[in-house]
């Protein structure tokens, strides 16, 4: 074997990694690539027209380079790692991006390259353009707001603000939240192109937008300052303000840039302004600030002409590409429209499809409660039916029971008038056998008196008589036998010589005894006439006592309990007493009189009159 050929074998490719803003790509590069090769293929990948405003960087020590595009990759000083890793970013800046930037993806890719510059604090914004630019950063990633959607803390996971501005207000992520929300909910309408192009439209008025700075020095004293290169011209800063500079170069004043060893040159096209000289650190930097200048000036030249065929071309493309996107656009917001009214309708005939399927089922469900009612209410039914007639049964019952008690309630009535008629009967022959009772009290004295009377005079008669009997007695004696001794043991012996006068007046003495026998028999059987009555009458007076204490027990439910008698409460308390004796008496037996033959027939029909009306 020869050593030729333990000699290893050059390897004919290597590995490239490209990392835009949004991918990673991978490549396999011929060796004999130069940059603007592998560049090609990166811009073909990415479907990029508009090339002359990037470039691929690569990171050398401390600093950054880009790749040359008319020398070999390998031969630069690129990494030797293997991928060999470059960064696809904008290297020229526009000066009006809505002018220049043409395609869809060359203002996808500035978005994010200047999006990430601002969050990472290399282009300065106030609190206020911040949160303008994350709201339409928003709008670019999520659409239109919806409230239904994009609910509190959707935005947790997203970088929008720079760490200086969070951190200037003592505000919490959702009041942040809250506020960029606010704002993005204005941009409904928006495409995601659109959003965009408004977010660099706002970024281009930054100061430091699309600046590249420099540390130099301006003299050997070593001054430090800041050298920045963007797409208007050169601009000197002081170190610690990056946003005014203290000196301005436009590419339209500038007649020649050169550079030697670490010195830098800067000819005025006016050749009365002094040459402006300044000193960097490396040699390398000068070559790139070389490259930069030479750049931005041929694109600042680019823009002053008539735009090329290609770039005609690319304008006309794109404004059809943007007139059929935003017509599509229409399309798909009628058709979203129309897609979200279709939804709408499925809702509204789902939920109305739901809502008759619960009606329905509810209607089945009232209707088996119906049936089930309906079951019930004629069981109900027949029972109350049931119930009706005996109800109507003990309707009629109850009117029957009211009638009969009607009936007794008149018969009660009736007989209550009655029963007062005769109560009230009961108290004038009560109260007139009062009156009759003492009127005979009365009369009972009188005779009383008579007859004490009628014995005196009696009693003087017989003794004239005897007088008188003794005195003629011999003259009777003589004309008639001695009349026959009287019953009375104590009667003196008559006298002879008295017969005839005797015997006259012994038939006149029998006759009147006679007289008083058969007056105290007339008077006896009167009396027993009377107590008969008065019995007669004591008996119909306790049943009628008997009856009114019936009705008295009856009524003392609903009156006020009564007089005892009520019938006698309006009479005098003598009365009153005189009836009670009535009342309560036994017998009435009046004494037998003895009546004087002149009174008798008086006394006789006097005491007949009060039997009779007894």
């Amino acid at each position: 074997m020869s050593i030729l050929g333990l000699k290893k074998k050059q390897p004919k490719t290597f590995k490239v990694k490209v990392t835009t803003m949004d991918a990673e790509m991978e490549f396999s590069c011929e060796v004999k690539w130069k940059g603007k090769d592998l560049f090609d293929l990166v811009c073909r990948t990415v479907g990029l027209r508009e090339t002359w405003f990037f470039g691929l960087r690569y990171t050398v020590k401390d600093t950054y380079a880009w790749l040359k595009p008319d020398k070999r990759v390998l031969d630069q000083e690129v990494p030797k790692d293997s991928p060999i890793t470059f960064h696809f970013l904008a290297k020229f800046f526009p000066e009006k991006v809505e002018d220049e930037l043409v395609q869809e993806i060359t203002q996808h890719l500035f978005f994010l390259q200047v999006k990430k510059q601002i969050l990472d604090e290399e282009i300065f914004c106030s609190p206020e353009a911040s949160v303008l630019l994350a709201s339409y950063a928003v709008q670019a990633k999520y659409g239109d707001y919806d409230p239904n959607f994009h609910k509190p803390g959707f935005l947790a996971q997203d970088e929008l603000l720079p760490k200086t501005v969070l951190m200037q207000y003592q505000m919490t992520a959702d009041m942040w939240e809250e506020k960029i929300t606010a704002w993005y909910a204005e941009h409904r309408g928006i495409a995601r192109d659109e959003a965009e192009m408004e977010y660099l439209k706002i970024a281009q008025d930054l100061e430091m937008y699309g600046v590249s700075y420099f540390d130099i020095t301006q003299n050997k004293r070593d001054t430090d300052l800041l050298l920045g290169v963007d797409a208007q011209g050169l601009h000197i800063y002081s170190p610690n303000s990056k946003l005014t500079p203290n000196k301005s170069f436009p590419w339209s004043g500038i007649r020649n840039i050169s550079y030697s060893e670490k010195e830098f040159t800067i000819k005025p096209l006016d050749k009365k302004k002094d040459v402006f000289k300044f000193y960097s650190s490396q040699l390398r930097v000068n070559k790139l600030i070389l490259q930069l200048c030479i750049g931005n000036h041929d694109l600042f030249m680019r823009r002053r002409k008539v735009d090329s065929i290609e770039v005609q071309q690319m304008k006309a493309q794109a404004k059809e590409e943007k007139a059929r996107k935003k017509m599509e656009r229409q399309i798909l917001a009628r058709e979203k429209q129309m897609r979200e009214e279709a939804e709408r309708a499925k809702e509204e005939m789902e939920r109305r499809l739901f809502q008759l399927q619960d009606e329905a089922r509810l209607a089945n469900e009232a209707l088996l409660r119906s049936e089930e009612t309906a079951d019930l209410l004629a069981e109900k039914a027949q029972i109350a039916e049931e119930e009706a007639k005996l109800l109507a049964h003990k309707a009629a019952e109850a009117e029957q029971e009211r009638q009969r008690l009607e009936v007794n309630a008149m018969k009660t009535k009736e007989e209550k008038r009655l029963m007062e008629q005769k109560m009230r009967e009961a108290e004038q022959l009560a109260v007139k056998l009062v009156e009759q009772s003492e009127r005979r009290l009365k009369e009972a004295d009188h005779l009383k008196q008579d007859l004490t009377e009628a014995k005196d005079a009696e009693r003087r008669a017989k003794q004239k008589l005897l007088e008188i009997t003794k005195t003629t007695y011999p003259l009777i004696a003589a004309y008639s036998a001695p009349p026959p001794v009287p019953a009375s043991a104590s009667a003196p012996a008559a006298p002879p010589g008295a017969g005839a006068a005797y015997e006259t007046t012994s038939s006149r003495l029998d006759f009147k005894d006679s007289d008083m026998k058969r007056l105290s028999m007339e008077i006896e059987r009167e009396r027993l006439e009377y107590m008969e009555k008065s019995k007669h009458l004591q008996d119909q007076l306790k049943e009628l006592k008997s009856e009114i204490e019936s009705l008295k027990l009856e009524e003392q439910q609903q009156q006020p309990h009564p007089h005892p008698h009520p019938h006698l409460s309006h009479l005098p308390h003598q009365q009153a007493a005189g009836m009670y004796a009535l009342h309560d008496a036994r017998t009435y037996t009046p004494e037998p009189l003895y009546i004087p033959h002149s009174n008798r027939n008086s006394a006789l029909v006097s005491q007949m009159a009060f039997f009779e009306e007894v």
